[in-house]
């Protein structure tokens, strides 16, 4: 089992940043692949509990497909998905929130393997731990950018955006 995690400080409220990180609009442009429709998979908006999103998209020039279910949703402190399906023995993305001084701690941490056993131990450690690992920064940036401007205005809804002033 493998572990990446990364964090940064946002100056935004609590409630903002982990609605945020729920918006699959937002993740989308972090990540190579695109959510696709399929019977009970979100394709837009914030996933709560229970959500299943599929992603499709190309990485490392091998078409990827990797089915995500939100496992855990406790509002504004914590939320994690999980794959249900795709090309990792396992996944696991806990998404952590901690308010301080008024402004919010974000912690991403990522528990993966792969399937092959010793060969899938070598392409997790040299090839998949620093692709996570990037991927991370690029979220935890993106998301302090998009909380700390008014552009986060375009990923929540109205009632939503008012309410995280």
């Amino acid at each position: 089992m493998f572990t990446v995690s990364d964090s940064i400080h946002i100056h935004a409220p609590i409630e903002r940043c982990f609605l945020l990180s729920t918006s699959i609009e937002l993740v989308e442009q972090v990540l190579e692949m695109r959510p696709v429709e399929g019977s009970f998979r979100k394709t837009a908006g914030l996933v709560v509990e229970g959500d299943r999103i599929e992603w499709r998209g190309w990485v490392f020039g091998l078409p990827q497909v990797h089915e995500s279910l939100i496992t855990r949703y406790e509002r504004p402190a914590f939320f994690q998905d999980a794959m249900a399906r795709g090309r990792f023995k396992r996944f696991q993305h806990d998404h952590r929130f901690t308010e301080i001084d008024g402004h919010t701690l974000v912690v991403d941490k990522v528990k993966f393997s792969l399937p092959l056993g010793r060969p899938g131990k070598v392409v997790a450690r040299w090839v998949m731990v620093p692709h996570i690992a990037a991927l991370l920064r690029r979220r935890v940036i993106l998301l302090k950018h998009v909380a700390e401007s008014t552009e986060w205005k375009r990923y929540l809804p109205e009632e939503v955006a008012e309410a995280s002033r």
